[in-house]
């Protein structure tokens, strides 16, 4: 009996380094720990010009992000386009607004159709991020930040929107601010993209 419980200890021990190498294994042969995932990123985010936006928009995501420079890319893209997807459903429901001039109508349009822009940016760059291989890191990188800079770009482009008294105060900042929010989230993935690129090179 005694005997029997020795050889099913021990066959439980070897289960047990087994388990442990294959997980391991799948790791890549390290173990990350959450502190250094948190810390990677508050030291990657330092180098953008939102650094506190870019930590709250990211640290929720450290246990994705472990350490990997491409998928902090990744995970900052991601934020910039669900922020801007939000801000242009404000921007379709601001301009159901009544009593808008012209002038504010078609400026609403103008920036709708910037906004929609903007996220197929976003959405192409997020794309090509999957596709970089050592062979075509220099020019898959070059796509993605020529499309993160025009998006960048696009969102400075709704200013005139809101002129003029016909649209509420209360309406007017809650848009701005969204429409700067993204701003600035692009902002920080270009950064981030900028610094991905530097290590590749």
């Amino acid at each position: 009996m005694e005997t029997t419980f020795s050889n099913l200890s021990l066959q439980f021990l070897v289960i047990l380094l087994a388990l442990a190498s294959l997980i391991e294994i799948s790791l890549g042969g390290r173990q990350i720990d959450p502190k250094s995932s948190t810390q990677f990123i508050k030291t990657s985010c330092s180098s953008t010009r939102y650094p506190d936006l870019c930590c709250a928009s990211l640290l929720s995501q450290a246990s994705t992000i472990q350490t990997s420079p491409q998928l902090i890319v990744h995970a900052a893209l991601n934020v910039s386009l669900s922020n801007a997807k939000t801000t242009t459903a404000s921007m379709v429901q601001l301009s159901k607004t009544h009593g808008l001039l012209p002038k504010q109508t078609n400026a609403m349009q103008d920036c709708l159709e910037v906004l929609r822009d903007t996220e197929e940016e976003l959405r192409k760059s997020i794309g090509e991020m999957d596709k970089i291989t050592s062979s075509n890191s220099g020019l898959t990188i070059n796509n993605i930040q020529t499309w993160v800079s025009a998006a960048l770009t696009d969102e400075g482009t709704c200013s005139d929107v809101f002129e003029g008294k016909s649209i509420s105060s209360n309406a007017k900042t809650s848009v701005k601010s969204q429409l700067l929010t993204v701003a600035h989230l692009t902002s920080n993935a270009l950064a981030l993209i900028n610094d991905y690129a530097s290590h590749l090179a």
